[in-house]
């Protein structure tokens, strides 16, 4: 919701989801959307197969729900559970494996 000119607000226990176009089974709510700037959390209730995600910008995450085992393409890989704070680059290819529920709130911006 946007309270004043360019200044939004939202809650972590919202309501207003929608399916995310760019994870397939995922749910996101979009906190702003302005220029190089996009803000939300995705929330993943069911994860019945691996999910692949590659940025177009650099993306900058907190786990606030669940957990999250993130592969690599050379077969390395790191887990982030509640409070965990991570960045992936922009065109870095990861294959998300969900522990559900899963919410987490994410930033992606230009470098």
């Amino acid at each position: 919701m946007e309270m004043k000119p360019g200044m939004f607000v939202s809650r972590g226990t919202t309501d207003e989801w929608e399916a995310d176009p760019d994870v397939p089974g995922s749910t996101m709510h979009e906190l702003v959307h302005d220029g190089p700037i996009w803000a939300g959390m995705t929330r993943v209730d069911d994860a019945p197969a691996p999910m692949t995600w590659t940025p177009e910008q650099r993306e900058v995450l907190i786990v606030l729900e669940g957990g999250v085992r993130i592969e690599f393409e050379d077969g390395s890989d790191v887990t982030l559970g509640v409070g965990d704070l991570a960045t992936i680059p922009a065109g870095m290819t990861t294959t998300w494996h969900v522990t559900t529920p899963f919410k987490e709130m994410w930033v992606l911006a230009e470098t």
